[in-house]
């Protein structure tokens, strides 16, 4: 099995410092998705931008945010992203309620965030070409075109992390095994 080195202070690319420093002022530590990407600075500044953009700067709120990100993680199966997601959603105050359905892959308890996991999984089941249906679906839910761009946004950004973590098997950070998940087909 091929094997991804994981760096920090004292091993990483010069270009990466900076960005370690970043992930850790924000994190109050080095995530070990971080520690595996800075293998290569672009893409953690990458992801780094990517996610700014999606947590700071999208139309989505707390729970729309968690509902795009975990329902690519999940669909992706990423062993690193679903618990991580989990724990940043308990601290964004997002419900157990919420969180859950997502995990386990069962109807969301709104209306309107089930239309948004929906069209999410269209996005990712389609690559991008979902049917009329489902834009009209997600349409009649409240969102508009505004909110299919910002779902490119996070798409983006997760494929970045669930790829980088299926390739690295990347072990959970501490702080979130707690919240360790196992996909559907595999329980």
């Amino acid at each position: 099995m091929t094997k991804f080195e994981r760096f920090d202070d004292s091993n990483a690319p010069a270009e990466s410092l900076p960005l370690i420093e970043k992930s850790k002022k924000a994190f109050g530590r080095l995530p070990g998705l971080h520690s595996v990407m800075a293998g290569s600075p672009p893409l953690l500044d990458g992801y780094q931008t990517l996610h700014r953009l999606f947590a700071e700067e999208t139309a989505f709120d707390a729970d729309e945010k968690t509902v795009v990100w975990q329902t690519i993680n999940v669909y992706h199966e990423c062993h690193y992203c679903v618990p991580a997601h989990t724990g940043i959603a308990k601290m964004m105050g997002v419900s157990d309620e919420i969180s859950d359905a997502l995990r386990d892959e069962t109807p969301l308890p709104s209306d309107k965030l089930e239309a948004l996991r929906l069209f999410t999984l269209a996005m990712l089941e389609t690559r991008g070409n979902p049917s009329e249906d489902a834009f009209e679906a997600f349409y009649a839910a409240g969102y508009g075109e505004r909110q299919v761009l910002d779902i490119i946004l996070g798409l983006a950004q997760k494929v970045m992390s669930n790829y980088t973590n299926h390739v690295a098997h990347t072990p959970v950070d501490a702080p979130m095994q707690k919240f360790s998940w196992t996909p559907k087909a595999q329980r």
